[in-house]
């Protein structure tokens, strides 16, 4: 549906058939999984031996690991391996030591011998036998008539458990999707043609590179240095100039690239900007952070967790690091009585207590799932008759307070702190031109429809109302297209 992230802990790719479902795309956080099993990324393909097809079926090979693209040139952010934390609640046993021990999506299909897949194709009827070759491992009883190659182990008749990586339930409606009848050829000569000779057709760069998603912009800058031999972004930077220049490359770069420059530029020179790191360290799902993580060293040489290390300092610097170990919960468990439990550890922690126990409010709201904060969240308010938000406000104060205040509001609505912090980006003399930008490029492909709405709701004015008497010319054409307005005069 849209690019790698929302949320899911490891990355995924846009349908390749109507039959599977979308998967999540980067920089939207957390999203509940459609099942709720953990969602761990399932085993490398090195774990196994080589799958053998149904007889008298040509080889197919596997689909289940596989890059976030069709292939690693054409993604836009890198690829990485990821070790979630495991799940500090109970979760319900299963007989089978094996399913234990591979804790993904299980669908049951009846009749075709007990075997667990790690494929997305259905198990194929046969016979299943020997002892664990092959990609299909079971562990059970299994069974059926016919002939086959798919390898288990066990006898008489059962029930075939598939594991599936997980998927997420839709969050957020975007405003930019993948344009349909792509064609990346036509699109990177027209927009050569938009920059060639006298003048620069600003129109052209906005009608394809504002209404393109990330990947397909990476394809495009792929096919304009292959038939040119030159780079788009470097031509984008002759031909255009100010916020317009800084909108256009900033929707050229991968996204995992984007973010990265925005967490360098905001700890690069003298100060900090401390509500780029918290837009970015408390939003994101564990596999986000990794990879971002992972690129930063790549890009810049240094390790992220160094850098916010030596720029941050106090509480704020433990809440950052916390948050950048990438270690949260995200099985999507509750336990009810566990949230009883953290609920008074944060009114002792708080407003029960002269001072405040700073690392317990860091150590829940770092380490707990998102569903797991929700239910926290409301035995708070039950407890007191007034929001974790209010404690919050009341017991800290500076970026800390910020930091905190923003995880609980992504937590209850994420729409709404985006909304905040677009309407805080033009709000009063001026306009924060790079946060208006980075919220709009990073939203745009996930939730913006969901943020327009919400900040109509809090500010009692459409987003476009306020982009339009903040931004003019190009730039604010371009910031119509990306947040799905006509254009206006």
């Amino acid at each position: 549906m849209y690019p790698f992230g929302s949320g899911m802990p490891y990355p995924s790719q846009p349908p390749t058939s109507s039959s599977e479902p979308p998967r999540a795309p980067f920089g939207a956080g957390w999203v509940q999984p459609m099942n709720q099993n953990p969602p761990y990324p399932p085993p490398t393909q090195s774990q196994f031996h080589p799958q053998h097809p149904p007889h008298g079926q040509p080889y197919i090979a596997h689909q289940s690991v596989r890059a976030p693209y069709p292939s690693p040139i054409s993604a836009p952010y890198p690829s990485t391996s990821f070790s979630p934390n495991q799940n500090p609640y109970s979760a319900p046993s299963h007989s089978s030591s094996f399913a234990s021990q591979h804790p993904f999506q299980q669908h049951v299909q009846p009749g075709l011998g007990n075997a667990s897949s790690l494929d997305h194709g259905p198990i194929p009827p046969g016979n299943v036998y020997g002892q664990g070759k092959g990609q299909w491992q079971g562990y059970g009883s299994g069974g059926g008539n016919g002939q086959g190659h798919w390898h288990g182990q066990g006898n008489g008749h059962g029930q075939a458990h598939e594991y599936r990586p997980p998927t997420a339930l839709k969050e957020g409606t975007p405003t930019v999707k993948p344009a349909q009848g792509f064609d990346p050829v036509k699109d990177a000569h027209d927009l050569r043609k938009a920059m060639k000779g006298f003048g620069t057709d600003e129109d052209a760069l906005i009608n394809i590179i504002c209404r393109r998603s990330n990947e397909q912009r990476q394809e495009i800058q792929r096919q304009y240095k292959t038939h040119f031999g030159k780079d788009l972004i470097e031509d984008i930077k002759s031909e255009t100039s100010g916020n317009f220049e800084k909108l256009l490359v900033g929707l050229l770069r991968p996204i995992v690239d984007f973010y990265c420059a925005e967490l360098n530029d905001a700890m690069a020179g003298i100060g900090t900007d401390e509500e780029v790191l918290i837009e970015i360290l408390c939003t994101l799902s564990n596999m986000e952070i990794y990879t971002i993580k992972n690129q930063y060293l790549r890009l810049y040489g240094a390790h992220l967790e160094s850098e916010l290390k030596s720029e941050t300092s106090g509480n704020f610097k433990r809440l950052l690091i916390s948050l950048c170990t990438a270690a949260r919960d995200e099985s999507g468990r509750v336990d009810p009585n566990a949230a009883k439990d953290d609920a008074r550890e944060l009114l002792k922690a708080g407003e029960l207590r002269v001072g405040t126990d700073e690392s317990m409010f860091n150590m829940i709201l770092c380490q707990r799932n998102y569903q797991q904060l929700k239910l926290i969240f409301q035995e708070y308010e039950n407890m007191t008759g007034h929001s974790l938000e209010k404690a919050i406000k009341k017991e800290f104060s500076g970026d800390i307070m910020e930091g905190l205040i923003a995880i609980f509001r992504c937590v209850t609505n994420k729409a709404d702190y985006f909304a905040s912090r677009l309407h805080k980006s033009m709000a009063g003399i001026g306009t924060n031109d790079t946060q208006l930008i980075r919220v709009i490029i990073t939203r745009s492909e996930i939730d913006m429809v969901d943020i327009k709405v919400a900040f109509e709701r809090l500010y009692g004015k459409t987003l476009k109302s306020w982009i339009k008497g903040d931004t003019s010319g190009h730039y604010k054409h371009a910031l119509y297209a990306l947040v799905g307005e006509q254009r206006s005069s």
